[in-house]
């Protein structure tokens, strides 16, 4: 007998979309058809689309905190915000925790820190900084990490001990070099430090106070030139790469070039790129304000002909949350750089892009679950397959609500997207075959998510 049949939803499979019936034992997926037997559980899915759980590629969690990030973003709240969000597992970044997660010391204080607390599943990415060359790579290849992440823009306290740190190009290089021979992705933050500091110094001292005069100080060249960089280091090392958060479509135009020319680099954009613009950042004010930042409707219309195109692989939060004293300035230029958005990817994706642009539900379930989970080896993720784990989210669509402070599960209930009229609905997230949320009875109190090493 099955442990739980999903039937008279309308399901994305990998290559199609149908209606039909999926059956699940021991939280895998063992069949796809119809009349699948009888079930201990049944879901019935009628009116709804049945997709892959979303693997978000790019979500930051601040626990442990270090003493200096405790009220950050803990493993509780954050992945209780993945599952009200359909969001089944992510791919978590070496920073802000603290320590930052360079070396074994480090990664495995930080799966001790998520030890009870996981509502969903965790991929981990392993940082590299100019001071874990001498052997801290390799320990975190031995020690479960599934990708590395790098700095090109200027990140970290240097009053923190232990915190992150961007790389200067020699440490790109020697670090590149190392990751290429574990055969892992190296994903990159590519902004011009040198330029983007500067522009912004200038600005902040001319008495410059808004975000559009912030977006001003990171032009879109402070984009393409970092990434044009990392593409030749990557031809002479042979060393993977993603390019995170694009913001610009230009930028995605050099990825596919050089994609063309046979080199391994696939890159991201994020749900906010594809949502706002930046004439209306200081109506909102800084709780929208991330780097690189959100640019306008040109670029926010020419990124979304990007997905279309399958340019850009994937969508991710970028879930990057702080403290609201670190929202709650007059001046944007003094104001954390972060959004916190895990909770709304799935929702905001489907309605922009499905229902408003015209996405294919199979495009749909590659933006969200299947590209990023063959982008960084989440063998067992990213698809509706059988054999592979059942995580699922089911979605109502044309089922409008407006998001309220109290419906996030965040440690801080800030977000963009509070008071926005969302055209579609998460009422079912279910992982490796439990469900882990439900409209009708919230977030369950189990938690049965586990890191993926």
């Amino acid at each position: 007998m099955l442990d739980l049949i999903i039937k008279n939803g309308l399901v994305i499979l990998e290559n199609e979309t149908v209606q039909t019936e999926v059956g699940i034992k021991d939280g895998k997926i063992v069949q796809i058809g119809h009349q699948l037997g009888e079930s201990t559980e049944t879901i019935d899915a009628t009116g709804l689309i049945v997709s892959p759980g979303m693997v978000d590629a790019h979500v930051h969690i601040s626990d442990p905190g270090g003493g200096f990030r405790d009220f950050w973003e803990g493993y509780e709240t954050g992945t209780n915000a993945c599952a009200k969000g359909g969001v089944t597992s992510f791919m978590e970044m070496p920073l802000n925790q603290v320590p930052a997660t360079v070396n074994k010391e480090s990664l495995e204080i930080k799966f001790a820190a998520g030890e009870g607390k996981l509502m969903s599943d965790i991929g981990s990415f392993g940082g590299l900084v100019p001071y874990n060359l001498d052997g801290g790579i390799q320990e975190l290849d031995t020690g479960g990490v599934k990708a590395y992440k790098a700095f090109l823009s200027t990140c970290g306290d240097r009053t923190i001990d232990g915190d992150f740190m961007n790389v200067d190009d020699y440490s790109l290089y020697e670090g590149m070099k190392q990751i290429a021979k574990t055969g892992k992705v190296l994903a990159i933050h590519a902004e011009n430090a040198a330029i983007t500091d500067r522009l912004g110094e200038i600005a902040y001292q001319k008495g410059e106070t808004s975000l559009k005069a912030y977006v001003k100080t990171r032009p879109v060249f402070t984009e393409v030139e970092p990434i044009r960089r990392v593409i030749l280091f990557a031809k002479e090392t042979g060393c993977r790469i993603h390019i995170c958060h694009v913001a610009c479509p230009e930028g995605v135009e050099e990825v596919t070039k050089a994609r063309l020319e046979g080199v391994d680099v696939t890159c991201e954009t994020c749900t906010h790129y594809l949502y706002f613009d930046t004439s209306e950042l200081d109506d909102i004010g800084p709780v929208v304000k991330c780097s690189p930042p959100i640019r306008d409707k040109k670029a926010q219309e020419g990124l979304w002909e990007k997905v279309k195109s399958g340019e850009i692989s994937f969508v991710t939060s970028d879930h990057s949350p702080c403290t609201p004293d670190l929202k709650n300035k007059e001046n944007a230029f003094e104001a954390w750089g972060g959004i916190s958005g895990v909770q709304n990817n799935v929702d905001v994706l489907f309605d922009e892009g499905v229902q408003k642009r015209g996405l294919s539900l199979n495009q749909f379930g590659k933006m969200i679950a299947t590209n990023p989970a063959e982008c960084f080896n989440l063998d067992q993720k990213g698809s509706i397959t059988i054999g592979k784990d059942a995580d699922f989210v089911l979605i109502s669509p044309n089922d409008d609500y407006t998001l309220q402070a109290e419906d996030l599960e965040y440690k801080n209930k800030i977000s963009p997207y509070i008071g926005r009229t969302i055209g579609a609905q998460v009422v079912q997230t279910i992982l490796r075959g439990q469900t882990i949320y439900s409209k009708e009875t919230g977030v369950s109190k189990e938690k049965i998510g586990r890191f993926i090493k």
